[in-house]
């Protein structure tokens, strides 16, 4: 399939434009995970091979027992519980601290 268009982002409309409503949702979904600082974050993350400690182990059989009994909880909600918005998650910046001398 060739384009006219030379330019990247000229190709990319075009292309959108011929994508049904389904598929452009889904190309949307997938530019807002290319954009998100998390989810690049995580994308490059090393993969985690550490074992899992005893702890760790029996508390993740514990919330997996609760999710077969309970709906699990949206993240807004608890976002509200705790009185943090969005907003704040998106613009928050680690703490910069000096050294003390």
């Amino acid at each position: 399939m060739a384009y006219a268009a030379t330019n990247p982002k000229q190709q990319a409309h075009e292309l959108i434009d011929k994508m049904s409503v389904t598929q452009a949702a889904a190309a949307v979904g997938l530019f807002k995970a290319m954009l998100d600082p998390v989810e690049i974050a995580l994308a490059n993350a090393p993969f985690d091979d550490e074992p899992l400690s005893v702890e760790g182990i029996k508390a993740l059989d514990e919330s997996r027992e609760w999710l077969q009994h309970h709906d699990a909880i949206p993240h807004e909600q608890v976002l509200a519980e705790l009185g943090i918005t969005r907003e704040e998650i998106e613009h928050y910046k680690e703490p910069q601290y000096r050294d003390s001398q």
